[in-house]
């Protein structure tokens, strides 16, 4: 088991929890109240950061709810909190709805997922071995 420490920045704040047994993401919190025009972002405060643990990441994601009834959603998903990162926790939103939205204090703005990543050594070569896909990019397996 992974233990992920949680500071609270701002008294208001909400330590992020998980919603079922089992979830991948932990809800994170708005700690403030803000109207996000349309097609227009902001940044929400969570009130909190983290300290992860050795070889993870933090991987900030929208909620599906939000997406659906909404079209709210996550600008840079996943947004990614580094392990080194202790600031306060930020999501950016994006309003893709045509009326104004309006994120209150305490409200559910994205899930957060802790995965684990890899020591990657970079080798630059002069050559990459073949494979049956070759240079095929967009489109090229159909449509």
């Amino acid at each position: 088991m992974y233990t992920v420490k949680i500071k609270k920045l701002n008294e208001d704040a909400i330590i992020p929890n998980f919603a079922h047994k089992g979830d991948a993401g932990m809800d994170l919190y708005s700690t403030e109240e803000v109207t996000i025009p349309p097609s227009k972002t902001a940044l929400i405060k969570t009130g909190i950061s983290i300290q992860l643990p050795k070889m993870t990441e933090a991987q900030v994601r929208p909620r599906s709810g939000l997406a659906l009834k909404h079209s709210v959603t996550v600008l840079n998903t996943p947004g990614t909190i580094d392990e080194g990162y202790r600031g306060e926790i930020g999501v950016i939103l994006i309003n893709h709805g045509e009326c104004d939205f309006t994120v209150t204090k305490n409200m559910k703005i994205a899930q957060m997922v802790i995965k684990p990543i890899y020591d990657i050594d970079i080798v630059e070569v002069d050559e990459l071995n073949d494979t049956d896909r070759g240079e095929g990019g967009f489109g090229s397996t159909g449509f």
